[in-house]
């Protein structure tokens, strides 16, 4: 049980999450955009821990994507104060629920200051053995796939791997998410029903749940709500279940 609730008994074993439409809830608020973002840092707070009560075992978020580079400069620059914001308050409390955090995304474009504290958010919580918890930040899943066949192409070319060789397996290995397992459970917030390049060779057969909740409103509830979704599902692969007629 947990404060009150009880845990689905299938679990998903790898949750991800696209967190959309802070925008929409500042909106509807009267508030500046930057509000709904403030809020949504408290979403994140809050489905982390129930994510580290329910014991999930990996958990994925999609906090900024290589596209958003397009959005205003002060959006981004109130996002990025956010970012840094986060990890500054909250990598104690994550070190102490045991989770390991990790990042995944282009490093190249990002502040130094954001690039050393997710280096340091990593090498502190690296032996930690609870919920591991992802950040998908500076994302874009068509770019991810772009770079691992560019590195396996660059090995083929320099006589280092043989093209016949070429696996999903060995090719999911060159991507971001390399070590991860692929996600049981897709949820997207707000509304929208598409994946906005993420997680697209790792999503092949993810459950997805789009849910009209807009992001600063998910929270344990929702979660729960999600993973007993989830629980009801009947989960094939390309096969064909006993459950099915």
């Amino acid at each position: 049980m947990v404060r009150g609730t009880e845990t689905p008994a299938v679990l998903p074993r790898h949750v991800a999450i696209i967190m959309d439409r802070n925008g929409m809830w500042a909106k509807k608020r009267l508030l500046p955009r930057e509000a709904g973002h403030v809020a949504g840092v408290s979403a994140v707070r809050e489905v982390v821990r129930a994510a580290t009560d329910f014991r999930l075992q990996y958990l994925t978020l999609f906090a900024f994507s290589s596209e958003n580079w397009k959005r205003p400069r002060t959006e981004v620059n109130a996002l990025m104060g956010l970012f840094r914001g986060y990890f500054r308050s909250d990598l104690n409390e994550l070190h102490e629920r045991n989770v390991r955090v990790r990042i995944i995304g282009s490093r190249d474009r990002v502040a130094r200051d954001i690039l050393e504290m997710n280096e340091e958010a990593e090498h502190r919580t690296v032996n930690n053995t609870g919920l591991n918890l992802t950040f998908a930040f500076d994302y874009g899943g068509q770019e991810e796939i772009a770079n691992a066949a560019r590195e396996l192409a660059r090995a083929a070319k320099e006589g280092r791997l043989d093209p016949e060789t070429i696996t999903p397996e060995l090719f999911a290995s060159r991507l971001f998410t390399g070590g991860l397992p692929e996600p049981d459970l897709l949820i997207r917030t707000g509304g929208e029903h598409r994946l906005s390049n993420f997680l697209l060779w790792q999503s092949s057969y993810a459950e997805l749940l789009f849910v009209d909740t807009l992001w600063p409103d998910f929270g344990r509830k929702e979660l729960l709500a999600a993973m007993e979704n989830f629980a009801q599902r009947v989960r094939q692969f390309g096969g064909i279940s006993d459950k099915v007629a």
